[in-house]
């Protein structure tokens, strides 16, 4: 049984503040530098390709924020979530292609008006200037990628198609950084310039480079996980044990899920986030998963022995967050997993579980979390029934307070369907439970 520390913090900043602030002070703090240098490099051939540059100096201030975003750097993720900085990723993408579209269009405009030509033949003579060319195609591969990442498309293509031509962002970046370093006016205004852009280029894409790769490599050849067992929970889910080696040296946490993959008997770029369905002890790890696709559905017939590919741990659903001593954990379906994994790690203090099913019958690992509730002399309540079958929505205000009566005093933790999700943070806010008690991820990649 995992032994792990369940402080409650009581001071005035959380983890996610912290962090948070830790982010925004490095943004902030490159924006301004951004700013002297645009300043201190006087002015371009005329004012419209001086506010180009200004655009284009804020554009690879972008690039390589949405690289920090998604490096995978655990200081961050363990405290703000992979979710969210995701969803930022997201936004400052079409921040970025606007900047980038606004910064093409005001180059070739300056470029027009300084030699007096249209735009069109100004476009085809820049074209021929490699330095131009470069940022040409980085901004082609940038819409392209924008396109493809509007929901409407998003929901048509495949996750593994999707992110396929989404990894094209990376030539982009490769593109733009040659750009910029051929358009001296930036990289070479002065000693302190190039010195900057190099140190801020390196350290993206180092970041990158090693939560990306070299992280999850090292632990694969060090850990060598491989599957112990497979074991059918009910006729659709099926649990997988992991075991390693050194095991107890992986900064996991129960909450927490990782990416994974089984080569030989998936392709390699199938793969797949599960939450830890037991706390991590350092003896293994356990997934359960519901066969909801082509990867989760063929679990049960991995073969004992075969190797696992682990990316992570990953993920904010910790106690790292937990501010009381009582904790309301609610889990929907298959969303008990990390539910479970915290009854296991929490040692002390009052717990009260809320699991959202459609009968008993579909509660995957209850007798398990019947046990860890009885030993830790809490509350079960299990939901059964379909949705809007009559009666009080279960997690409305009401339901939730009668359940709960004290449920402003706790901390809350939510995991299950994004439409539970949605209902249950909705009476939350009705309840004006404090956000900084409230902690609900969402456990996928895209």
């Amino acid at each position: 049984m995992a032994t792990a520390s369940n402080t409650v913090r009581r001071g005035t900043v959380l983890p996610v503040d912290a962090a948070r602030w830790a982010m925004w002070t490095f943004v902030i703090a490159n924006a301004v530098i951004v700013e002297v240098l645009f300043l201190s490099a006087g002015s371009g051939k005329n004012g419209v390709l001086t506010i180009a540059k200004f655009f284009g100096l804020h554009a690879a201030l972008l690039m390589l924020f949405q690289l920090l975003l998604v490096a995978r750097l655990p200081w961050l993720d363990r405290r703000i979530g992979m979710d969210r900085l995701t969803v930022w990723h997201r936004w400052v993408g079409f921040l970025l292609l606007w900047t980038v579209l606004t910064h093409a269009t005001l180059v070739v405009l300056g470029y027009a008006n300084l030699d007096d030509a249209s735009m069109g033949k100004t476009f085809v003579a820049l074209s021929g200037v490699p330095a131009s060319l470069l940022g040409m195609l980085a901004a082609a591969v940038i819409v392209v990628i924008a396109v493809i990442s509007t929901r409407p498309l998003r929901r048509r293509l495949r996750y593994e198609v999707w992110h396929g031509l989404h990894l094209l962002l990376y030539v982009a970046l490769g593109l733009s950084f040659v750009h910029q370093l051929e358009e001296t006016t930036t990289f070479a205004s002065s000693a302190f310039a190039t010195a900057y852009w190099w140190v801020l280029w390196l350290l993206a894409f180092g970041a990158l480079l090693t939560g990306r790769v070299a992280m999850p490599l090292w632990r694969n050849a060090y850990h060598r996980f491989s599957v112990a067992a497979v074991v059918p929970e009910s006729d659709h889910v099926v649990s997988v044990y992991i075991t390693g080696r050194h095991l107890d040296k992986l900064p996991a946490r129960a909450g927490q899920f990782c990416i994974w993959r089984f080569p030989g008997h998936n392709h390699w770029w199938l793969a797949n986030p599960f939450s830890l369905s037991a706390a991590p002890g350092g003896q293994g790890l356990r997934l359960t998963a519901k066969a909801a696709g082509s990867v989760s559905a063929g679990l049960r017939n991995l073969p004992v022995g075969s190797r696992a590919f682990v990316e992570g741990p990953y993920g904010a659903f910790t106690s790292l967050h937990r501010t009381r001593p009582g904790t309301l954990l609610i889990a929907g379906g298959v969303g008990i997993t990390p539910v479970r994994a915290m009854l296991e790690e929490q040692a002390t203090g009052d717990v009260v579980v809320l699991y959202r099913v459609r009968s008993e019958a579909d509660a995957v690992l209850l007798n398990e979390v019947r046990d860890l509730v009885a030993l830790r002399g809490g509350r079960l309540h299990l939901l059964t029934g379909r949705t809007g079958e009559g009666g009080t929505p279960p997690f409305g205000p009401d339901s939730l307070h009668r359940l709960v009566p004290d449920i402003t005093e706790r901390d809350v933790y939510v995991c299950g369907p994004p439409a539970m999700t949605r209902a249950v943070l909705a009476g939350l806010r009705d309840l004006r439970v404090p956000a900084r008690q409230v902690h609900a991820e969402k456990f996928n990649l895209a």
